[in-house]
């Protein structure tokens, strides 16, 4: 199996004849799926999307990929194919649009239908491609066929690429549910025909590949959802992604069964279940969904809220009923369901929001004490089946950490792959297809670009650095006067702390070193500000490490008269 290495360059000119593709987001991570492909100096993108912050990077509201570089071959890009409607594969696309408007999107009606609304807010109108499965598109030398694929929102779509230098087959996010609600199945009789045909590299998510067996069916879930609607007596408040249609439609058929009434908390929610039940994705019995307001006329135990941050996401809905911010308030008796897995690295903000409901009374249900979710990704066991179904020459996951690629892969192995097939790359390695054989031959860009705010790219990690320290230990400001004649302290020093834990009083003990540390620059001649204040800087440095064992951040301003 190959894989990068900390010494790969840039890449050498495409081969004539031959394929590349430039995973950009999506691979080391579950977020930010983007991956570019290049024939003949035209460009395929599919799937661009977002990661979504942890505690580590705070501040941060989104993460998108690199565009640095495709950024100067806009004009070289026939396309944007998108595979389904999460965030993660479409919540990009918008600032790709802000670079270059015209790009047109290739996706399945749902898919569509969520990134048009998503873009209004961006006031981006978008040239649009409507297709569905058994479906083939020429976009530039690009030959698209697209596949029905089972995931956890409807209309997800894997797409296979012919081009002369080869098929290449990505299969975005897919399980096998052989029950599926809306009896989409994913197509492995089209898999199969691809396969006879030949597929030159497959593109494979990795999710679950650490999982054994296969995914139960969705429908599994309706039984457990009804066992609690029963036995709720006041009000449930469901938690789930904005986009899982099909988690949201189960939800719906309980409320209608056991006769709740049911209301949509969050402008995503509430923007998306309109676009999935406009669009018939969604059955909705008449009278069923009322506005949040409405609810107040309603008995408690007649009353379901469904609402986003089963993440932990602190702005989302249900953390802020956690934290008693959010104008629906959790009392004693209420139900709350998780209806969602945890994405590694929410750990710890999904069990602070539990914890937080908890302590108001509420009746917590998720995954960890009953079975409210299912994997929208294929485990092993199903992997194993569609490999060999597939019979590809080259395998390179995607979507997907570190230890998921690495399953992957060696799932691959067993089904007779050649190891030396199976390349494992990460963000911006550079695949070739040449003659058959898909080889590592470089890397571009490809780090974390962070919005924030309205701000997007202007926060790097030396940024989030400041702010975690300013987090964990505080600042402590030093405000000193200079005689630049004498080189002696003519006013202060004035010392104020926040966040540190010390009190200001305590830095009196410090002030005479801080002279000293001056009087001792004068005597060797220097005067100039900067180097003043790192001296500032080190004097009190040192005396707080010394004395309390804390590292904040020490902001010393030195004004010379």
């Amino acid at each position: 199996m190959s894989h990068p290495h900390p010494e790969l360059g840039p890449p050498p000119p495409l081969p004539e004849g031959g394929l590349r593709v430039t995973p950009l987001g999506g691979l080391g991570e579950i977020g930010r799926n983007m991956t570019v492909f290049e024939y003949g100096g035209r460009l395929l993108i599919v799937d661009c999307g977002v990661l979504f912050p942890e505690e580590e990077q705070p501040g941060i509201d989104l993460i998108l990929p690199d565009f640095t570089s495709i950024r100067d071959r806009l004009d070289d890009i026939d396309g944007i194919v998108l595979t389904h409607g999460h965030e993660d594969h479409i919540g990009g696309v918008p600032f790709l649009l802000r670079e270059k408007p015209d790009i047109p999107l290739i996706g399945s009606k749902l898919t569509l239908a969520l990134i048009e609304a998503k873009l209004q807010e961006h006031r981006i109108r978008p040239y649009i491609l409507e297709v569905e499965e058994g479906r083939r598109e020429r976009i530039g030398p690009f030959d698209c066929e697209f596949v029905a694929v089972n995931h956890s929102i409807p209309d997800a779509l894997a797409v296979a690429v012919r081009t002369p230098a080869g098929m290449v087959v990505h299969t975005g996010d897919f399980k096998m549910d052989q029950l599926p609600l809306d009896g989409r199945l994913t197509d492995l009789r089209a898999f199969s025909r691809l396969g006879e045909e030949g597929i030159d590299l497959l593109l494979s998510d990795s999710t679950n590949a650490e999982v054994p067996g296969f995914v139960p069916p969705e429908r599994d879930i309706s039984t457990v959802l009804r066992q609690v609607f029963a036995s709720a007596q006041r009000r449930i408040i469901v938690a789930s992604f904005a986009s899982h249609v099909h988690r949201i439609q189960q939800i719906l058929d309980a409320a209608h069964e056991y006769g709740r009434r049911v209301a949509f908390v969050g402008r995503s929610m509430v923007r998306n279940m309109g676009i999935a039940r406009d669009l018939g994705y969604l059955r909705v019995p008449g009278g069923l969904v009322v506005d949040v307001k409405a609810l107040d006329d309603l008995p408690e135990e007649e009353v379901v809220l469904v609402c986003t941050g089963s993440q932990g996401e602190p702005m989302a809905a249900l953390s802020r009923m956690a934290n008693r911010d959010h104008q629906i308030r959790i009392v004693d008796g209420d139900t709350v369901i998780l209806a969602s897995s945890l994405i590694p690295g929410n750990e710890n903000a999904v069990y602070r929001v539990i914890n937080g409901l908890t302590r108001w009374g509420a009746n917590v249900v998720h995954k960890g004490n009953a079975k409210v979710h299912v994997s929208g990704h294929s485990s092993a066991g199903e992997l194993l089946y569609f490999y060999n179904i597939c019979q590809p020459r080259n395998l390179m996951p995607v979507h997907g950490e570190w230890r998921h690629l690495r399953a992957n892969a060696e799932l691959g192995a067993l089904t007779g792959i050649p190891k030396d097939h199976i390349v494992i790359a990460e963000d911006g390695v550079v695949v070739d297809l040449v003659d058959g054989k898909a080889r590592i031959v470089g890397k571009v860009q490809a780090g974390y670009v962070y919005v924030d705010g309205l701000s997007v790219g202007d926060v790097t990690e030396s940024s989030l650095k400041d702010r975690r320290i300013l987090g964990d230990e505080g600042i402590i400001s030093v405000f000193v006067v200079v005689d630049t004649s004498t080189g002696k302290i003519a006013a202060g020093p004035h010392i104020q702390s926040r966040g540190s834990g010390i009190d200001d009083g305590a830095f009196d003990a410090v002030i005479p070193k801080i002279d000293e540390a001056l009087a001792r620059s004068a005597e060797n001649g220097v005067a100039e500000p900067h180097q003043l204040q790192q001296l500032v800087r080190r004097a009190v440095g040192k005396w707080v490490s010394d004395t309390y064992r804390r590292r904040p951040m020490i902001l010393p301003v030195v004004v010379e008269v």
